[in-house]
């Protein structure tokens, strides 16, 4: 996979598993606090590790390559 394609599928990821947090900053208490677990075991690392892969990929692919 190119480099162009990884950041377009991991810019997608970033951007479909952000959309949940809008419902659950915006949505009524009552619904919210069933879904918390997964917000906070699912969603927020998904977004934190894609956003650290968008912004710092590079050095994370440089240390792991075969040299």
């Amino acid at each position: 996979m190119s480099a162009g394609t990884q950041r377009i599928v991991f810019r997608w990821i970033h951007i479909l598993f952000g959309l949940p947090i809008l419902g659950f900053i915006y949505g009524p208490q009552q619904e919210v606090a069933q879904y918390l677990p997964m917000f906070r075991y699912v969603f927020v690392p998904v977004l934190v590790l894609s956003g650290l892969w968008l912004w710092k990929g590079h050095l994370v692919t440089r240390l792991f390559s075969k040299r």
